[in-house]
């Protein structure tokens, strides 16, 4: 019996150990865990960033679409086979030079034909001079003569009616001669139709037309190649109506295009087309503006992403826009947090500042160029000062301050 006692004390001993174990051991974690979840929020509430000198832009952005600055489409004035192209795309041309050849066998003989013909009237209105000279000799005569009474009345009407004839006659072949000389000067001039020359300096950026193909010039006129000057191209832009109103002619634009999101190429609004293009119910507005291509890197069709700048600023004081609550109704009853575009315009504001002893001061501001990232500082802080991100805070009123952000749920930073 006593080592039945025995045994039974000592199970409850090694029991009760266990229990005490436990009981530690679980204190231990909830207190890990305390001190944990306070040391995140703590750490949580005090994220910060400083106040820095640097550049900021209020931008609309658009997407956009490059084409040449000045361009023509080439083509046929006249029907016919067409023999030769002398470039192709991508060479460059200079305003003069021989471009193509359509088969100029028919507009040769249309040449050779009317000049032929403008010939033979010449020399008959030679033949039909020397008969009204002659004419003109006669109802002279005739007239002397009726005078003196040595021919009668109808010799005389006679020869003025021959006056007449070739008179009218002369004239017109005169006529027939100047028609002639319009054909061929018409004719010539087809013929130099067959020959297609640049009518500027640029770029082959298309060829339409195959050598061998006959072209008929009489329904359309047909497009051989297409030249283009790619010094300077124009970026057409689709800008939302929401945004349209922001632009306005003169204004700082650039871009960057996909295969160079590194570098900018930079020009002035030009133009904002009043009508606007619909799709899927978006209404958009065509702004345009023109950027030197010197270097040739642009090319027609590349896809432009545009920036407006709408208000900008160098050597500025910035923050995070995070950083700064806006006063919507006097004694900041309603604050809103951040700011979207705008000059600001002195627009008050307040931040909080980190000191040095790890406390924090709210600190009134002025705030000028703002978006949606950063917001430039006008006066209220000083380059190098720590601000804390309203993201950030504690929320102070309605929180729960036994419980902590879940592990593994740190909060964006902006």
């Amino acid at each position: 019996m006593e080592n039945g006692t025995v045994k039974k004390k000592k199970s409850s001993s090694y029991l009760l150990i266990i229990l005490v174990l436990v009981i530690v051991i679980a204190g231990a974690g909830y207190f890990i865990k305390t001190r944990v979840m306070a040391k995140d929020s703590a750490g949580e509430s005090q994220q910060s960033a400083a106040v820095t000198l640097g550049s900021i832009e209020n931008v609309v952005t658009a997407t956009g679409t490059l084409e040449p600055g000045d361009y023509v489409d080439v083509g046929a004035q006249v029907s016919g086979q067409l023999t030769k192209i002398y470039f192709d795309v991508g060479e460059s041309v200079k305003k003069g030079d021989l471009l193509a050849e359509i088969d100029p066998t028919l507009f040769k003989a249309d040449v050779d034909s009317t000049r032929a013909q403008l010939n033979y009237q010449k020399a008959e209105y030679k033949d039909l001079s020397a008969k009204l000279t002659l004419a003109e000799y006669q109802a002279k005569r005739q007239r002397s003569m009726y005078a003196d009474g040595a021919t009668s009345e109808e010799n005389l009407k006679t020869a003025e009616t021959d006056l007449l004839s070739a008179e009218a006659q002369l004239e017109m072949l005169k006529a027939q001669i100047e028609q002639t000389e319009s054909e061929l000067v018409s004719a010539r001039t087809k013929l130099n139709y067959a020959r297609i020359y640049a009518p500027m300096d640029g770029t082959v950026v298309s060829v339409s037309a195959r050598q061998g193909q006959t072209l008929n010039a009489n329904q359309s006129t047909p497009t051989i190649l297409q030249i283009a000057d790619l010094s300077v191209m124009t970026v057409n832009t689709e800008v939302s109506e929401a945004d349209v109103s922001k632009l306005k002619a003169g204004m700082d634009a650039y871009f960057t295009t996909l295969g160079s999101q590194t570098q900018r190429w930079y020009g002035k609004v030009q133009l904002i087309e009043p009508t606007p293009t619909v799709e899927n119910n978006v209404v958009l507005y065509n702004a345009k503006f023109d950027v030197d291509n010197n270097s040739g890197a642009l090319l027609p069709q590349m896809t432009a992403q545009v920036s407006f700048v709408v208000a900008s600023a160098e050597n500025a004081l910035i923050v995070p826009a995070s950083a700064v609550n806006f006063m919507t109704r006097p004694g900041g009853a309603n604050r809103s947090q951040g700011a979207v575009g705008g000059r600001g315009g002195g627009r008050p504001g307040e931040v909080q500042v980190m000191l040095a002893d790890r406390t924090t001061e709210t600190r009134q501001v002025r705030t000028g160029i703002s978006n949606r990232i950063q917001i430039q500082i006008l006066s209220g802080l000083q380059e190098g000062e720590q601000v804390i991100l309203t993201a950030m805070r504690s929320t102070g009123a309605g929180a729960n301050s036994n419980s902590g952000p879940p592990f593994g749920g740190m909060p964006r930073m902006h």
